[in-house]
């Protein structure tokens, strides 16, 4: 299979400077606000976003330097497939975000619930919809009784 080249979308401004000190999900972040700023080629995509209470940020995990199959999550102490941990370090450092959206302002989301660092390239952005994004009947496999 070919590679696949991504641009990003917009990039985000954040208290957090460094990966050490940031929340480990979005849920963690609550009290932490932010920025996306939307580059403007892509402004006019975020027509009617305002409506939204939350979104999916997806980003690239800029800062990571290595990828490992197997990791210790943050929650554990036995190591676990990547795939099954929220890692950083994952083969293509993809990573995702819910967040709250505040406002947009001229292409910039201000957002609360943030996660990621400043930098962070942005690649895409979806509203959060629950009947869509959450499901019943959910399990949370090694994370059971840990969260």
């Amino acid at each position: 299979m070919e590679e696949l080249k991504l641009k990003p979308i917009g990039v985000v401004h954040s208290p957090f400077k460094e990966p050490v000190g940031v929340p480990k999900d979005s849920s963690d972040g609550m009290d932490y606000k932010g920025t996306v700023e939307i580059f403007s080629e892509y402004k006019n995509g975020l027509k009617d976003l305002d409506g939204f209470s939350h979104i999916l940020v997806l980003f690239y995990f800029h800062k990571s330097e290595y990828s490992h199959l197997i990791v210790k999550p943050y929650l554990d102490n036995h190591l676990r497939g990547v795939f099954a941990t929220r890692s950083p370090h994952r083969p293509n450092f993809i990573g995702l975000s819910v967040v709250e959206l505040l406002k947009i302002d001229d292409g910039i989301l201000h957002i609360r619930g943030i996660d990621m660092i400043e930098g962070t390239p942005v690649l895409d952005i979806k509203p959060y919809i629950p009947e869509f994004d959450s499901n019943e009947g959910i399990r949370i496999g090694w994370l059971q009784g840990k969260i």
